[in-house]
C-alpha cells in the first residue's frame, strides 16, 4: 500500500489489511455489517460514549474497496431503494407563506428530534428543500426543528467535524497529533434550513444562538462529553454568512476547495467561508492538550 488511509486518526498498515481480509473470508456470508462491528471490537474503536464506531467502521471498509485493497461482500438488500426514495418524500405539510416581526412569533419551540418520530420529518424536509439535499450523518450527530404553533419552520443538524480544513487549524493552533486526538470536541453545523415560505427577519440567527444554548447539554446526554467549539462552511456564491456573523460566529478563513473527508488532495468542491463559534473561552486550551477527557 502506497499510502496509508487515515479515518478520524485511524492509519491501516498491511497488518491490519491481513486482518480485515481473514475477517471478509471468514465473515462473508454474515455480512459488511457484521464484519465491521467484529473489527470494531478487535480495534477496540469506540465513540467518547463507549458505543462501536460501527459507521466510520464501514465508511473506512468501503474506501479500501475502492482503492483496491479488499473485495467486501455484496451488500445485502436491505432497504428497497424505491422505498428510501419514498421514506423521504414530504408528508402533506402548510406551505402557506409565513411572514412578519421575529417579536411577534417568540418564544419559537425548538426540539431536538433525534429518535424521535419527528426526526424522519426533518431528513425528508432536508431532501426536499436543502440544496444539498439529505445524506445519513456518518458517527455522532444531533437533529433539531423549529415550530410555530405546531408548523415545522427549520432544521438544524449536528455532526463530526472535518478531519483538517487549513484555517480553522491555524486558528486552533494545534499539532496533527493532538487535532487527531481532540478533533472529537468539534461539532459541526452539517444543515441548517429555514423552510423557503418562511420569510422572518433575524429568524436564522436567533435560532442559531437557540440552538447553542442547549447543544452541549443535549450533546453531553446523548455521548457523555462536551463540544468546546462549531464550526461550518458556508458557500459564498449562494450566501452571505449573515445568519452566523449576527450570531457572533468568527470568519476565520476559506476552505481549500477539497471535501470533509479527502486525504489526497483530489476532490475538487466549491471554496467555503469557514465559521467558528467557541463553546469554552478556554477552547484552544482544552483542543492543545495532549490527553483532554
Amino acid at each position: 500500500m502506497e499510502q496509508k488511509l487515515i479515518l478520524r486518526g485511524r492509519p491501516v498498515n498491511p497488518k491490519d489489511l491481513d486482518l480485515i481480509r481473514s475477517l471478509i473470508l471468514q465473515y462473508c456470508e454474515r455480512g459488511r455489517t457484521f464484519i465491521s462491528k467484529k473489527l470494531c471490537r478487535i480495534w477496540d474503536w469506540h465513540q467518547p460514549n463507549g458505543a462501536l464506531k460501527d459507521m466510520a467502521c464501514r465508511e473506512l471498509l468501503r474506501r479500501l474497496e475502492q482503492k483496491g485493497l479488499i473485495t467486501l461482500p455484496p451488500k445485502k438488500i436491505d432497504i428497497d431503494r424505491r422505498q428510501k426514495k419514498r421514506s423521504l418524500q414530504v408528508p402533506p405539510h402548510e406551505t402557506n407563506p409565513l411572514m412578519g416581526r421575529l417579536k411577534e412569533f417568540l418564544p419559537i419551540d425548538l426540539r431536538m428530534v433525534r429518535g424521535s418520530p419527528q426526526e424522519a420529518l426533518h431528513n425528508s424536509l432536508i431532501h426536499q428543500y436543502h440544496y444539498l439535499g439529505y445524506r445519513q450523518i456518518v458517527g455522532p450527530c444531533l437533529k433539531y426543528m423549529a415550530y410555530i404553533q405546531e408548523r415545522p419552520i427549520a432544521c438544524l443538524s449536528w455532526g463530526a467535524a472535518a478531519w483538517k480544513v487549513a484555517c480553522r487549524d491555524r486558528f486552533i493552533g494545534w499539532s496533527a497529533s493532538t487535532r487527531s486526538k481532540n478533533l472529537y470536541l468539534i461539532l459541526n453545523n452539517t444543515r441548517f434550513l429555514i423552510l423557503p415560505w418562511v420569510h422572518i427577519p433575524y429568524l436564522a440567527s436567533h435560532l442559531l444562538s437557540q440552538n447553542i444554548k442547549v447543544l452541549a447539554s443535549d450533546w453531553f446526554r446523548w455521548y457523555h462529553y462536551h463540544p468546546v467549539l462549531l464550526e461550518t462552511f458556508v458557500d459564498a456564491e449562494r450566501f452571505s454568512g449573515t445568519s452566523y456573523r449576527a450570531a457572533n460566529w468568527l470568519l476565520v478563513g476559506k476552505t481549500q476547495g477539497r471535501g470533509k473527508n479527502d486525504r489526497n488532495h483530489q476532490r475538487i468542491l466549491p471554496v467555503k467561508e469557514v465559521f467558528l463559534y467557541p463553546l469554552k473561552k478556554e477552547f484552544r486550551e482544552i483542543l492543545n492538550h495532549e490527553s483532554y477527557r
